[in-house]
């Protein structure tokens, strides 16, 4: 028999058949709802796919057979395409590395790892995801988000990036809790790569910085470090600052310098997630004391991590005496070796070259205890010490090797910046064709200047690293939109939600570190319980934009002391209208910052009594009291507020800032505005009908007075 027209139609839609170990009996199909198609005798033996489901030709003849069609699942569709593409790409991939195809799984798999939290309805998300994405991790339409976006008054696209807030609300309609990461976390899936083994690794020499307090002999000691470096050998002598620089000592081994100015940018660049320095030396005047800017760069280095030697200079000068301050040091539980501790210290004369080979050795010596090692065979990856933008050369980056071998021609990038090594150079101007781990350079090739701090990366692919570059520079310029947006909402809906309490948010910038301190303690310490002084940023240098933009960002104004904001920054300041006060004595600027929180002060009100006026007839009528009254001074006017005093105590109204108010002042018959001394009135008390002869109402006025501190 020939198949009916209806079930020819049926028969087009070919099933995806399901393996072996997934089949059922077409009873069971029909109890989950799914029906197999209709057996069709095959004549003539047809092809394996033309097969119905009621028999085919077989070698033992004919038997019926039932078999199921399988529904279709989009994931195991997705996986299917996800097998086909990797061995497409195995079998022809062009010119993609091994690498390249690692850092690619290692991202899919961060991406897998964000979307495996939703089986107990908590997504793991950056704060900058588009609405695509938000679907695909809660495995729902995009069509569904965008809606309940429309829902919500918010009308978005579907490759539009939403921030935190819009997240939170869109993920709650669908039953999910959300977690945010930050950027870094999710950089580390292109940051990341495969672990060195022990075999692979090798010494690397150790990065020292040097700090301490202003004129104890940090400059003298990195001078008398190169020049003894110059006259051991290396020929030519430093011809450009490039921010760090490496030694070879007579025992072969080497030691790189970060010359940064301070630990100003040694914070800076810890705030920025690098750790690039392996040691802290810090120098302390032997003739002089432990100082403030001395304890800052010691809480630096202890908030880093980093391991401390103390190099107490100037021991060859009259007055120069060490353990006062190895017992200065004791005071904020720092002791050294020669006191029984674990620090170590040398005592030096930078001026003169004493003792400087010998901290050197401790330095060496550190080092070993730190185990210091890295893969010089591989990739490059590192830190940025310092970028400018060469007029001649285009834009030139300072870089410290960190780990593998970088070499001319690498693909190198760095934050939202990439670019290949055209050239490169030590601090000695001589061309370099490799540098290995720890080696400082300066490079050509850049596309941009990265922040100092920022990492740095070796890529093989320039397509992955265009695509790298390119999606950090839109997630930045997206945060740092939304970041503007989102503080200024903030800062509004704080205040109107903490009513009276104000905020004074201030921005210090100075010459010196100490002059930066003495100017926020002093300022803090005007601080009362209405008006809060915030220090929200200090630093020592030049007013650049960056603190302009955070004034803007945080309602601030920016305190300069002995310095000025570069021009770029005074441009900006004038387009945001951000204040900007430059002072060079310490006690002006406290004064004019008092001055500006007399004006932030809620003022005190004052009463100030206008009239008083005894009431010498009481008249009682069916809704109200009149009392007859004669003002014995001032005048009493219509809206005046009063209080009555019956011997000497206020017997209405009771209670902490509480008021009365008048409900008529007549003279005669007429009502009136006000009544002068000496005359006779008759005036009623709004919600008050118990007055006696001999009261007194007193009127009052209230005034503001301007506060001050």
């Amino acid at each position: 028999t020939r198949p009916k027209k209806d079930e020819k139609r049926k028969r087009k839609r070919i099933p995806i058949e399901k393996k072996e170990e997934g089949k059922k009996d077409a009873g069971q199909d029909r109890k989950d709802g799914r029906f197999g198609r209709t057996g069709i005798e095959n004549k003539g033996g047809a092809r394996p796919g033309q097969q119905s489901g009621g028999g085919g030709a077989t070698s033992g003849g004919r038997r019926d057979r039932r078999r199921e069609v399988k529904e279709i699942d989009e994931k195991e569709i997705q996986e299917k395409i996800k097998q086909t593409q990797a061995k497409l790409a195995g079998a022809g991939g062009r010119g993609k590395s091994l690498k390249a195809k690692y850092r690619k799984a290692k991202r899919e798999e961060m991406a897998e790892s964000m979307g495996e939290m939703e089986d107990d309805h908590r997504l793991q998300v950056t704060e900058f995801i588009s609405v695509s994405e938000l679907a695909n991790l809660m495995d729902v339409s995009f069509a569904e988000v965008i809606s309940k976006c429309m829902g919500l008054g918010i009308m978005v696209s579907i490759n539009q990036r939403l921030d935190a807030e819009v997240i939170e609300l869109v993920a709650g309609e669908f039953g999910f809790q959300v977690e945010f990461i930050d950027m870094e976390k999710q950089m580390e899936m292109e940051e990341d790569d495969e672990e060195d083994t022990e075999e692979e690794l090798q010494f690397r020499s150790p990065i020292v910085t040097i700090m301490g307090h202003v004129d104890h002999g940090k400059t003298s000691l990195l001078d008398y470090i190169r020049s003894a470096n110059v006259v051991a050998g290396e020929a030519g002598g430093i011809t450009q600052h490039i921010g760090a620089y490496q030694v070879k000592l007579p025992n072969g081994k080497e030691i790189t310098f970060l010359d940064t100015p301070g630990h100003e940018a040694f914070t800076a660049m810890r705030a920025r997630g690098a750790k690039v320095t392996d040691i802290a030396v810090i120098v302390v005047a032997a003739d002089d004391a432990v100082m403030p800017q001395t304890r800052e760069a010691i809480s630096h280095a202890q908030a880093a991590g980093v391991p401390m030697i103390f190099a107490v200079n100037k021991i060859d000068k009259d007055g120069a005496n060490p353990q006062k301050i190895y017992e200065q040091l004791s005071g904020m539980n720092i002791l050294v070796e020669e006191w029984g501790g674990k620090f170590q210290s040398q005592e030096l004369s930078a001026k003169k070259g004493l003792n400087v080979d010998l901290l050197l050795e401790k330095i060496l010596l550190e080092a070993e205890m730190l185990d210091l090692k890295a893969n010089p065979d591989r990739e490059a990856s590192g830190t940025i010490i310092e970028a400018t933008l060469d007029k001649g050369r285009g834009y030139v980056a300072t870089l410290l090797v960190q780990n593998g071998t970088l070499e001319h021609g690498d693909l190198i990038v760095s934050g939202q910046y990439y670019g290949r090594v055209k050239a490169m150079f030590n601090e000695r101007n001589k061309k370099l064709d490799v540098a290995g781990p720890s080696a400082p350079a300066l490079i050509l090739g850049l596309n941009g200047a990265p922040q100092a701090g920022e990492k740095f990366k070796v890529y093989e692919d320039e397509a992955e690293a265009k695509e790298v570059a390119n999606r950090r520079a839109q997630i930045l310029r997206e945060q740092g939109m939304r970041t503007k947006k989102h503080i200024t909402l903030d800062e509004i809906g704080r205040r109107l939600a903490l009513g009276n309490f104000k905020e004074l948010n201030v921005i210090i910038k100075g010459d010196v570190d100490g002059s930066v301190e003495a100017l926020s303690d002093s300022l803090q310490k005007l601080s009362t319980e209405e008006i809060v002084v915030k220090v929200i940023h200090k630093a020592v240098g030049q007013i650049n934009e960056t603190d302009v933009t955070l004034a803007n960002a945080s309602d601030a104004i920016i305190l300069g002391f002995n310095v000025r904001p570069s021009l770029q920054a005074a441009r900006l300041a004038d387009q945001e209208a951000i204040e900007i006060k430059t002072y060079s004595v310490i006690y002006n600027a406290i004064e004019e910052i008092k001055s500006a929180m007399e004006g932030m002060l809620e003022p005190t009100v004052k009463e100030k009594i206008v009239a008083n006026v005894e009431i010498r007839e009481v008249f009682k009528f069916d809704k109200a009291v009149v009392a007859g009254c004669f003002v014995r001074d001032g005048k009493i006017k219509r809206d005046s507020k009063v209080r009555l005093i019956r011997d000497g105590i206020v017997v209405y109204p009771i209670g902490e800032g509480t008021s009365a108010e008048l409900a008529s002042l007549k003279r005669f018959k007429d009502d009136v505005k006000e009544v002068l001394s000496g005359m006779e009135c008759g005036l009623t008390i709004k919600n008050y009908h118990d007055v006696k002869v001999g009261d007194v109402v007193e009127a009052y006025e209230e005034e503001e007075v301007k506060r001050t501190l």
